[in-house]
C-alpha cells in the first residue's frame, strides 16, 4: 500500500513538473537571447547596437505569416534570398553585416524569445546583493531536484519495509518470531549508511565540478571596474579599432589591457565624457599625473601628496562645472559634485595593491579562460584576419 502510494506522488510531480515547463516562457527567452542574441543586440531592446534594436519586431513583421519571421531568425540570408519584402528592408538598411544563423531553435524557443524581448522587464545598474544570492541559490538547488530527492528516499524506505516483511514471511514459515525493526534502526544498517556516504559524495562533487567550470566565466558577469569604460561608446559609436587600443592582440596570444598612456593619445584633448564628463576620465589624469588644466605632465608625480592631488583636481572639476553651468563661482551642487567625484578618484585608484593614487589602474578580471582552451589572439587577428567587432 505505501509503494502504491508513493508511485501515485511521484506520477503527480511528474505530470505538475511537465504542465509547467511546457510551452514558451519568458525565462527560457532570457537564456536564449544571453546566449544567442545579446553579444550583438542591445539588452534593452530600445536602442541599436551591432544590430538592430529588436523592440517591436513582432509587429513590424505582423503584415507577413509567423513562419516568414520563423525563417528570418534561423536563417536570414536564405530569406533575403527569396525576395522577401521586409526581409530585404533590413538587409538594405544593415547590410554588410550578416545575422548569424540559428537553425537548430524550434518554434517554441522562437516564441520563447519574442516574450521575451517584448517584456525583458530590464536591466538594473546595480545588483542587490541580497537578491543576487537569493537567485544563485534557487538555480543551483531548484525544487524539483528536492521533491524528487523525497520521493526517491521515500520509495528506498518503503523497499526496505518490504524486504523487511519478506524476511519475516520466510522466519514465519521456519518456525522463527518475526523481528520488526523500528525506522532508525533501518536507516543505520550498513548499508543504508554507505548509500547516505555515496550520495553526500556524490552531492558535492557535482556542485564541486559545476562550480569549477563556471569560475570566472559566468554570462553577465559585470564587476565594479575603478573606471566606468565602454566599449559601445568607443569601439561602438566612435569606431575606434580594437587594436588601437590592445594594441598587442595582432602580435601575441594575449590582446593585453592598454596602459594610461594610450588612453591619453586621445584625452590629452578629449577632455570630457560624453556621458560621463570629467566624472571618469580625470581617474585616468590622476593615475598618470596629468595635469588637465595646463595640459601637462606633473614632474616628481609619484612623491605628490593626496592633498596636492586634491587641490589640483578638484580645481578642475569645479572648473569644468562653472564653464558647463555659466558660473562665476561654484553653487553649493557644484561643491556636491567636486567632492563627490573626489572621492570616486580615492575610492578608484587608492584601495588597490599599491595604496596610492598614483599608478596603473588595476582593473578586475572578468573571463578566465578554461585550462583545457587554448586560444591565440594573434593567429586570429593577424593570420585569420578576423574582424574584432
Amino acid at each position: 500500500m505505501l509503494l502504491k502510494r508513493i508511485c501515485w506522488v511521484f506520477a503527480l510531480v511528474i505530470a505538475a513538473s511537465a504542465s509547467l515547463i511546457a510551452g514558451p516562457t519568458k525565462e527560457a527567452g532570457k537564456e536564449l537571447f544571453v546566449a544567442n542574441c545579446a553579444s550583438c543586440h542591445n539588452k534593452n531592446m530600445k536602442d541599436d547596437l551591432t544590430g538592430p534594436a529588436l523592440a517591436g519586431t513582432e509587429e513590424r513583421w505582423s503584415a507577413y505569416p509567423r513562419k516568414d519571421l520563423y525563417a528570418w531568425i534561423r536563417n536570414s540570408q536564405a530569406l533575403i534570398g527569396t525576395g522577401h519584402p521586409r526581409a530585404n528592408e533590413l538587409w538594405a538598411k544593415w547590410k554588410p553585416t550578416l545575422m548569424n544563423n540559428f537553425p537548430s531553435l524550434t518554434d517554441e524557443q522562437i516564441e520563447s524569445l519574442l516574450l521575451y524581448i517584448k517584456e525583458p522587464g530590464g536591466a538594473p545598474v546595480q545588483k542587490d546583493p541580497a537578491a543576487t544570492t537569493a537567485a544563485t541559490e534557487e538555480e543551483g538547488l531548484p525544487w524539483m531536484y528536492i521533491g524528487l530527492a523525497g520521493i526517491l528516499f521515500l520509495l528506498a524506505f518503503a523497499l526496505m519495509r518490504i524486504v523487511d516483511n519478506l524476511a519475516n514471511v520466510s522466519r514465519a514459515k521456519d518456525g522463527l518470531a518475526p523481528v520488526n525493526r523500528t525506522a532508525y534502526e533501518m536507516l543505520t544498517t550498513k548499508g543504508a549508511i554507505a548509500f547516505l556516504v555515496f550520495a553526500t559524495i556524490l552531492i558535492f562533487g557535482y556542485k564541486a565540478v559545476d562550480n569549477a567550470t563556471k569560475m570566472g566565466r559566468e554570462q553577465g558577469y559585470k564587476p565594479d571596474q575603478p573606471i566606468n569604460f565602454s566599449h559601445k561608446i568607443h569601439a561602438g559609436i566612435n569606431k575606434i579599432d580594437c587594436q588601437y587600443c590592445h594594441d598587442t592582440a595582432r602580435r601575441s596570444k594575449h590582446s593585453g589591457i592598454p596602459g594610461a598612456n594610450t588612453c591619453m593619445n586621445c584625452h590629452s584633448a578629449v577632455k570630457k565624457g560624453t556621458i560621463s564628463g570629467t566624472e571618469e576620465i580625470t581617474k585616468i589624469y590622476a593615475s598618470i599625473g596629468f595635469d588637465p588644466i595646463s595640459g601637462k605632465y606633473m614632474e616628481n608625480y609619484e612623491n605628490w601628496t593626496d592633498k596636492q592631488i586634491e587641490e589640483m583636481y578638484k580645481k578642475w572639476i569645479g572648473q569644468q562645472y562653472m564653464s558647463d553651468n555659466s558660473l562665476t563661482a561654484l553653487d553649493e551642487n557644484g561643491k556636491s559634485v567636486v567632492e563627490s567625484q573626489w572621492e570616486g578618484i580615492v575610492k578608484a585608484l587608492k584601495n588597490d595593491s599599491n595604496g596610492k593614487i598614483q599608478g596603473p589602474i588595476e582593473w578586475v578580471r572578468i573571463h578566465n579562460l578554461p585550462d583545457h582552451a587554448y586560444f591565440n589572439h594573434a593567429q586570429h587577428v593577424a593570420i585569420g584576419q578576423v574582424a574584432c567587432q
